[in-house]
Order: C-alpha cells, then structure tokens, then sequence
C-alpha cells in the first residue's frame, strides 16, 4: 500500500475519531491491555524450566532411563524447530540402539509412539517445510535406490499381503511376529524396514546442507560407543562366563536386548571397519585417540557376540585393510600385533570358530544346511522369477508341513531374498549395493573431502563386503537393524554427492 494512502488513512481516522482497524490501529503512546516487561519474561521463562526439570526429573525417578530418554527427545524435537540437521544428528545417535529392548519402544502406553518415530516425523516435517520450495524433496529418492531396492521391496509386500492368514498362529504365540492381517504384515515387513531409507534420506538432505558435513561422524562415535556399551554392560551384570556365553545353547542370551547375537555382531564388524579407516586417515590427535577407544570396545563386544558370521567379517576387514596398505610400516606393525592377539585371544573363542570342522557342512553351518536350506529348495520352484512375497518362509510348504524348524528367516540373506523377491528381486538389489560400494570407493579417493570422511566411505566400503560376505549365514539384503551403520553411510554417500555436484542455474 502507498505511503500516501497510510497516510491519508491516519489523518481521516483522527479527524472522525472512527476506530482505526489493521497493524496500525493502536497509537504509539498506547500500550496493550497486558504486557511483560522484559525481568518479568526472564522471571517466568526460568521458572518454566524449574517446573519442566522437576515434573521430568520425578518421571525419571519413577520410570528410569526411558523417562530421561523421552525427556531429550521433547527438548530435541523442540530444537528441529529451529534446524531440522539437529535432529538428524540425534537420529545417529539413537538409530542403532533404538532397534534394543534398552531403548522405549512405546509412550504412555502408545505403541508405536516412541523417541525415535517422534523424532523422525519432527525433523521430516521441519526439513520439508525448510526446503520447500527448493526442489530438494523432488530430487529426494535417488534413482537406483528407488528402481533397484524400492520397487522390488514394495512389489514383494504386494504379492505377499494375501499370505498373511496362512501364516501359522504359532508364529505370533512365540512373538516372533506381531500382526495377524493383511494390513499389519505390510507396516511390519515393508513398512518398518523402509524407515531405514527414510532415515539415510534425511542424513543425506542435512549432509548437502551442511558447510562440514564430517561433523555428523562425532555422533557416529557417540552411537557405536553406546551400542558397544550395551553389550559389554549387560554381560557384566548377567555374571555369565566368556565359556558359557559361547555354548551353542547360549546363542539367545543376547537376544534379551532385543537383537541376536549374530545380528549384533554383523552390526559391529560394519561398525569396527568405518572406524578403522577413520582412524587410519585423520591427521587430528582427538580424533585418532577417540577412534581407537571405540574400535577397542566395539571389537571386545563382537568378540562377546561370538558370532562366527561376525568373526569372518571381522577377519575380511582386516584383509582389507592390509592389502590396501602395503607399506612396509603397517606390514610390520601387523607382522608383530597378530600373533600377539591370535595368543591372547580366549580359547572359547577358538571352540567357537571352529566348531563343526571335520564333521559335515550341517554340522559347520548350525544345522542350516539340513533343517532349513534344502527343504526350501522346492519352494524356491513355485515362483522363481518375480518369488513369494516378503517373508514367504512363514507360509512355505516346507514350514506347513513341518520340514522345517520355526523360523521367521531362512538364515541365508541371499535365499531370502530368492524366496521372496524371485531371480528378478536378487539381481535388482544385488545391483543397488554394487553400485553403493563402487559409489564408497569412488568418494574415498575423493581429494575434495576431509581425510576423516574419506576414510568413512573407504571403511564403508570394506564394512559392505564384508557384510555381503556374511550374509551367506544370516541378515538380509534388505532393510534390518543391524544394518543401520550401512545405511548412515548411505545418507552420507547420497548427501556428499549432492554437495559437490556442479549447480547448473535454473534457466538451463
């Protein structure tokens, strides 16, 4: 509006004496009917943050550590207000440990309401409403992720919904599922996993928009240290001895904490391959230091998991790390270290890895080979090209008729990807982690990135392998917890691609 007309508004509104309506309304000697002055604001906001203190500090009292936890989830919410990046790095904080019994997995009685959803709706919200308007939410989903592991996870719910009733009841009795419909399978087995990618998207969006994105490695550290902690903690509190926690009917002690022991170790041989390439790269005395306080805890607590799956990987890495450094120095260095550790390292460990040598592949493989793999192997015949459905184990002839033991995964990631997503389905998501780990080794020869974060995506590389390498006995090759270190690596691929990717003006 022209000044004039404000002008002429005023002068008209004070001739008439009408009362004036808009911004300018109220004359400036005027003041409203209630206001604060600026002690007084002071006054009232700390006496706010007394209240909140005390009503939490008695929940906590009353409810423990998941009354502290849903305490910083409110606080961190409140700050995605002001940069959504804020609660992304909370989400690398909790995304690992929040897969645990550890961490609440309901509020108020909610399930389903928990931290880490609260979170992950508050900073997905906070980042779509600051980056509208940018076209970033258009260029969110890359495209091999979308075509090569989206469309075939969603195309296996599809096809698998139907089957949700045939599954048998026992399943839910022993709650190793947790849904009884159509609906209820298609939240659990597509759904749920897929948060996952939602969560390297986000991570991704707050890496392109940040001026180092290797400050997200700090809370990197903060993650793999707390998840080493729970193993290591809960262990010691049980009493159990290092020869009873590697018995083959001690397999389910971890699972106390809400993920199996093999699964556990999966998730720290990732881990330990990301921080040791750090470690190796970073020029910065704290950085190094930190690094290898937390690669000493996180290989103590996969030596605890006594997963051999884990041990292989764990071996691989060190491979590869030997092999892309031949130095003489680090040759050396490893020449007088692993005799050292192979003598101190306990004999339950050696029992463990070598259990089962000399008397058959079923006996070496925990009975997978007998009990669950070759009755399988018709099933595989019903729909070989596009598979069952996700899951399909739970409904397959060989689990009705009682060839099989009752388990909800064939404890082969590749069989069962092949049950339920066909040829088709396994090549399509064989294809999308080939062209992640050339995309890792393409970013750790990077010049432009800091030598932290160069080693990142090198150890991710190498964690991947080894991952895929591991498979051959369990996990999955899609979405699962113990693959949330691999998927912080994939938000952070997708991000640093996006920030040194040339900007081309808007008119071309």
């Amino acid at each position: 509006m022209p000044r004039a007309w404000l002008a002429q508004g005023k002068a008209d509104a004070v001739a008439t004496h009408a009362p004036r309506i808009g911004f300018n309304a109220r004359p400036r000697d005027e003041r409203p009917a209630f206001s604060l002055d600026s002690r007084t604001r002071r006054v009232l906001a700390i006496a706010g943050l007394v209240a909140f203190g005390a009503a939490w500090g008695a929940a906590i009292a009353f409810a423990g550590v998941a009354a502290a936890i849903v305490c910083v989830t409110l606080i961190a919410c409140a700050f995605c207000v002001r940069d959504f990046r804020i609660g992304v790095m909370l989400l690398v904080v909790i995304m690992p440990i929040s897969q645990s019994y550890v961490f609440p997995h309901e509020m108020f009685g909610i399930t389903g309401l928990n931290p880490l959803n609260l979170v992950m709706v508050a900073t997905f919200t906070m980042m779509v409403m600051r980056t509208a308007g940018e076209g970033t939410l258009a260029r969110l989903v890359p495209r091999p992720l979308a075509w090569l592991y989206l469309l075939p996870l969603a195309f296996g719910a599809l096809i698998g919904a139907p089957h949700s009733g045939e599954i048998p009841a026992i399943f839910r009795d022993l709650e190793l599922i947790f849904f009884d419909n159509a609906f209820g399978y298609v939240r659990d087995m597509a759904l749920k996993p897929a948060t996952f990618v939602v969560y390297a998207l986000m991570i991704s969006v707050a890496v392109a928009r940040s001026e180092k994105p290797e400050a997200l490695l700090v809370p990197m550290l903060a993650s793999v240290a707390a998840m080493a902690a729970v193993v290591l903690v809960f262990i010691a509190l049980a009493g159990i001895s290092i020869s009873q926690l590697s018995g083959m009917y001690a397999r389910q002690f971890l699972s106390a904490l809400g993920m199996h022991a093999n699964d556990l170790g999966r998730l720290y041989a990732v881990a330990y391959a990301l921080l040791l390439f750090m470690w190796d790269r970073t020029d910065r005395i704290g950085m190094k230091t930190v690094t290898l306080f937390a690669m000493g805890a996180v290989v103590l607590a996969l030596l605890l998991t006594f997963s051999r799956g884990a041990f292989f990987g764990f071996i691989l890495v060190n491979v590869i790390y030997l092999l892309s450094r031949r130095q003489g120095k680090t040759l050396g260095l490893a020449v007088v270290l692993i005799p050292i550790g192979l003598y101190f390292t306990p004999g339950a460990v050696w029992d463990r890895v070598t259990m089962g040598w000399g008397q058959g592949a079923d006996t070496i493989s925990a009975g997978r080979v007998d009990s669950i793999w070759l009755p399988l192997l018709p099933d595989l015949w019903q729909s070989p090209i596009w598979g069952n459905g996700l899951g399909a184990i739970l409904w397959s002839k060989a689990m009705l008729t009682g060839q099989i033991f009752q388990v909800s995964h064939p404890h082969n990631a590749y069989l069962e990807v092949l049950l339920d997503l066909g040829v088709v389905g396994l090549a399509m998501v064989l294809a999308f982690w080939i062209i992640t780990w050339k995309d890792f080794r393409r970013l750790s020869r990077d010049p432009r990135l800091a030598p932290e974060l160069q080693g990142f995506f090198e150890g991710a590389a190498a964690g991947l392998l080894s991952f895929l390498v591991a498979g051959m006995a369990g996990s999955s090759l899609l979405p699962a917890p113990e693959q949330a270190f691999l998927w912080l690596a994939v938000g952070m691929m997708y991000g640093v691609r996006k920030k040194l990717a040339p900007r081309v003006p808007a008119h071309k």
